[in-house]
Formats: C-alpha cells, sequence, structure tokens
C-alpha cells in the first residue's frame, strides 16, 4: 500500500500554514462533499482522504507525529479513531456553510443531499459508522517491521524469520528477502497487518529493510564504498593496489602517478544487485594517502634531496 501523503493529499506545501491547510481543505471539501458528490462514488473516496488528512495536518501534535515519523510511522501508532478523535465535523462544515443539520445528513438519514452512511456527529471518525457494504471496505492499519540485514544479505538474497505481534500475540513468519533490497525497500505480506476497526479486511505487514553497518563497506543506495591506504610513493610512482569485493573476490585496481589524496575510483558493477531487473551498483574506492607523522634520518635525507631536485 502506497504511503499517504497529507500534504500532496491537500494540494498543501509541508510549511504550510494552519490559515493555508484550512483553506485548501475547505476548497475541496465544497468540491467532493456527499452534498455535491451526487452519490459518485469516486468522490465520497476523496472526500474521505482529504477529511483524513485534515484531521491530522490541523491537530498540531497529530501533526509534528507525522512530520517525524513519516507516513507508515505514524499509522503504526494513530489508528483511524485515533486519528479523528476529538474531532467534530459537525462544527467546521457549520462553518464552511453546510448548515446545521450535520447530524442527520451524515449518519445516512437521507439529509438535504440524500448522502448515507456518514457520522460526524459528536466527533470520532466520520467514516466509523458507515452502513451497509462500504464499512467493509476499511482496511485495518498497515504495521511496518524494520529488518535489519547485511550487505551480504542483500547482495545473495536470504531466508529470515521474523517475530512481530498480530491480534495481539506474537506470531512468527519466515520470508524470502530478494537480491537488492536496499534500506527502505519494502516487501508486502497481505493480512498481516491491525484489524480493522469498522468489520473491514485486516491491513498489511510490510517488511522494511534496513543495512546494517559493515566492518569494511559503507552503502550508499545500490553502491558501495571503501578506504584505501597507500604510501606517498605509490601516489607519486604509482601502483597496482589490491580491492576486496563483496562476494570474497579480490580485484587489482591502477593506482596513477600523481594520484592525490582522497581521489575515489570507481569499478563498475561491483555494487550491490538491484532488486527488480538485471545490473548491479558499483564500487567507489577512496584513495588515502599515508602522510608519516615522523621520518626516520634516512627517509629525512632523502625527502629533502628530493625537494633540492624540485619535487
Amino acid at each position: 500500500m502506497p504511503e499517504k501523503d497529507y500534504y500532496k493529499i491537500l494540494g498543501v506545501n509541508k510549511d504550510a500554514s494552519d490559515a493555508e491547510i484550512k483553506k485548501a481543505y475547505r476548497k475541496l471539501a465544497m468540491k467532493y462533499h456527499p452534498d455535491h458528490a451526487k452519490g459518485d462514488k469516486g468522490s465520497e473516496d476523496r472526500f474521505k482522504q482529504i477529511s483524513e488528512a485534515y484531521a491530522v495536518l490541523s491537530d498540531k501534535e497529530k501533526r509534528k507525529q507525522y512530520d517525524t515519523y513519516g507516513s507508515n510511522g505514524f499509522q503504526q501508532r494513530y489508528s483511524q479513531e485515533d486519528i479523528f478523535k476529538n474531532f467534530d465535523f459537525s462544527d467546521i462544515f457549520k462553518e464552511f456553510g453546510f448548515g446545521g443539520q450535520t447530524s442527520n445528513f451524515f449518519s445516512g438519514a437521507g439529509g438535504p443531499g440524500g448522502a448515507r452512511g456518514f457520522n460526524y456527529g459528536g466527533g470520532g471518525s466520520p467514516f466509523g459508522s458507515r452502513a451497509g457494504r462500504n464499512a467493509t471496505q476499511m482496511k485495518g492499519s498497515d504495521l511496518v517491521y524494520e529488518l535489519p540485514l547485511t550487505l551480504q544479505e542483500i547482495a545473495t538474497g536470504a531466508s529470515k524469520t521474523i517475530t512481530f505481534q498480530h491480534k495481539g500475540r506474537a506470531e512468527n513468519i519466515t520470508v524470502k528477502i530478494p537480491k537488492g533490497m536496499i534500506t527502505g525497500k519494502k516487501l508486502r505480506i497481505s493480512g498481516k497487518g491491525e484489524e480493522s476497526a469498522f468489520g473491514g479486511p485486516p491491513g498489511d505487514l510490510f517488511i522494511q529493510s534496513k543495512v546494517q553497518k559493515d566492518p569494511v563497506f559503507d552503502a550508499d543506495g545500490h553502491d558501495l564504498y571503501l578506504s584505501r591506504e597507500v604510501k606517498l610513493s605509490d601516489t607519486l610512482l604509482g601502483k597496482t593496489i589490491s580491492v576486496p569485493t563483496l562476494d570474497g573476490r579480490e580485484l587489482n585496481l591502477r593506482i596513477p602517478p600523481g594520484t592525490k589524496h582522497k581521489t575515489k575510483m570507481r569499478l563498475s558493477g561491483h555494487g550491490l544487485p538491484h532488486m527488480q531487473g538485471s545490473g548491479r551498483g558499483d564500487l567507489y574506492v577512496s584513495v588515502q594517502v599515508n602522510i608519516p607523522a615522523n621520518l626516520t634520518d634516512h627517509q629525512e635525507k632523502l625527502v629533502r634531496q628530493i625537494a633540492e631536485a624540485g619535487l
């Protein structure tokens, strides 16, 4: 399930003021409100989305939590009931000009626009009391399980058994991790999320990868990075050095004469595989020139001779 971008849903920037958020919601609510939609299911769903977005972004604490933890993290902390808790839509729609009949109108009593299945009276979720078939369409919240993986597991794929809380108890599940599942990539396990509070299907469980720190390589996306130390003479005269790869091989890398400190050299196709399709990232080697803190008498003599030679 894609993440919910509440700012995008309302068409505002992330730094939008409370007044801008309210104005954007008012405009969209007037357009998609069931009184205007006349039974259009698409408009009805859109109205539900913008109402949820407004319920979160108009509340300082909920907005802070959403900005801090993102969509998935927020959904783990807030159920649908939590999102609409203490949020009185009846007052808002009176302000927007829908009159004082909101209780009957949204409870499905066939108010002015004939809309049915909404209940805004007294706060709570405006979609929690929907009658008929639509009540079963409200899924439960999704769960996100952050799974630590080594670079080797990401490079070759792995089978992992995880333990998570489901229906109030610990549950084990074995998942096959495909190659290339770098940090942030997800696998969806259907029906293993939270139960629906409104009789609908359960949410889904998302397994999200997080790369563990490796003693040799750093990872950025599908690219790998490592450092190799060389002597000053190696950068002046040039040298071929050995570079390890993630699969245990050793590659020869030519350091050309005149290579500078912290130069990055690329070994194409020796990074992490892509999760979908073919191809791999690259391996970057950072050349670290070792400048000795102290010289022996012989070394100092030689350096002085080099200096006298104009180098």
